[in-house]
């Protein structure tokens, strides 16, 4: 994992990225000056509720408004309820940013709040313990054992795949430390003025620091001495067997954006056209309604069949696909126009390779079908903006 500063666009921002063999799988950008919204917990009121759609917009400062979307039950977070459940204008509820603005549209909030660590998700609506679909039904039953004496009424867990390398001592001194998290909010909240802000989301690169499984991470750089003292701090306290892999890098003669070719990097992923190493290519384009991914045979000069051709071409593509919507954070409706194939033995095994690498996504993401037109559909959650999105911004 990398954290530096750059100049993209002429404006100063800071840039995490993530290098597997050699090749940057993820990056994110923000300014330097610009505010991370996503996770944070505020007293918000209630500016006007639209039944239509079941939804209400929610004032959290003088100057921002969100969209609620009205659940069921509201629960516990309404503190000043209406006698017949209702919710009304100038209610105030706790709520948290779920969702980014993203493109003409609000952030969103939700009453579902929740407190998230490396191993565990305490979350105050879902109460319920759940898993994440990646542990195997070993590692769900142990952990089980473990967490489920814990379980109380007032909220829920979700194990998360980080958990199958935790010692118990680790899930349980987390889980008190989230349990903490929830009371001082739930209960700061109720005496505090409408606006206030009751808990900030940490740095980017601190979140990505925590989604990330520690058997993966093999080494933490920066040259931001502010950024080190974080992480470091964030690593004392929570991962301390990982604080040997941070290092502040120091060498003012080789940049370490420029050591780890970042600039390229950035400039690679806001293209496009991508190459791939069969002569054949992508055009992604991302539209307000979904992302368009389009694949090419391009310069390939294979002497096989054609069939074989774009068979050997799609495959390739699916990698470097599932790679480019991680690495562009594309999000939401993902159409792919991959080479037709009269055979459906190989669209099968096209659809099983593309999946195969999407389950890598650390965001949930669903190879849905392949249309009778032979396009692939794709969903990924929205929950950041792309990185397209993110560079507009800082111009």
């Amino acid at each position: 994992m990398i954290i530096t500063g750059l100049t993209v666009r002429q404006h100063p921002c800071r840039v995490t990225a993530v290098k597997e063999d050699g090749t940057v799988t993820q990056l994110a950008l923000s300014g330097t000056k610009r505010e991370n919204l996503l996770g944070n917990i505020y007293i918000g009121k209630v500016e006007k509720v639209q039944p239509n759609i079941r939804a209400a917009f929610v004032r959290i400062s003088p100057k921002a408004i969100c969209y609620y979307p009205l659940p069921d039950n509201p629960g516990d977070h309404v503190l000043n309820r209406h006698p017949d459940g209702r919710l009304l204008p100038g209610d105030e509820l706790i709520v948290q940013i779920q969702k980014e603005a993203l493109k003409e549209k609000l952030p969103g909030v939700t009453t579902n709040l929740s407190f998230t660590g490396k191993y565990l998700v305490l979350t105050s609506g879902r109460k319920e313990l759940g898993f994440s679909g990646k542990l195997d039904g070993e590692s769900k039953r142990v952990l089980r054992m473990w967490i489920e004496p814990l379980m109380e009424e007032n909220f829920g867990v979700i194990v998360r795949t980080n958990a199958r390398y935790a010692q118990k001592s680790e899930l349980l001194t987390e889980f008190s430390y989230l349990k903490q998290r929830l009371q001082r909010v739930t209960e700061f909240g109720r005496s505090r003025t409408c606006y206030s802000l009751l808990e900030r989301t940490p740095e980017d690169y601190i979140q990505l620091l925590r989604d990330t499984a520690a058997d993966e991470l093999e080494e933490i750089v920066t040259d931001d001495p502010d950024v080190y003292q974080n992480i470091a701090s964030y690593l004392e306290q929570f991962q301390p067997q990982e604080r040997s892999k941070l290092m502040l890098y120091q060498d003012a003669l080789l940049p370490l954006g420029k050591l780890h070719s970042l600039e390229t990097a950035l400039s690679e992923a806001l293209r496009e056209r991508v190459w791939l190493k069969s002569g054949g290519f992508l055009v992604i384009q991302q539209t307000e309604a979904f992302a368009a991914i389009d694949v090419n045979t391009g310069k390939y000069a294979g002497k096989k069949k054609a069939q074989e051709t774009y068979r050997k071409i799609n495959l390739e593509a699916a990698a470097e696909i599932a790679r480019q919507i991680l690495l562009r954070q594309l999000s939401g409706i993902i159409l792919i126009d991959f080479i037709n194939m009269d055979s459906e033995d190989h669209r099968q095994e096209l659809m099983h390779v593309l999946q195969r690498h999407c389950r890598r996504d650390p965001v949930k993401t669903v190879v849905v079908d392949m249309t009778a037109l032979h396009i692939v559909e794709v969903t990924r959650q929205k929950v950041r903006k792309s990185l397209a999105e993110q560079a507009a911004e800082l111009e």
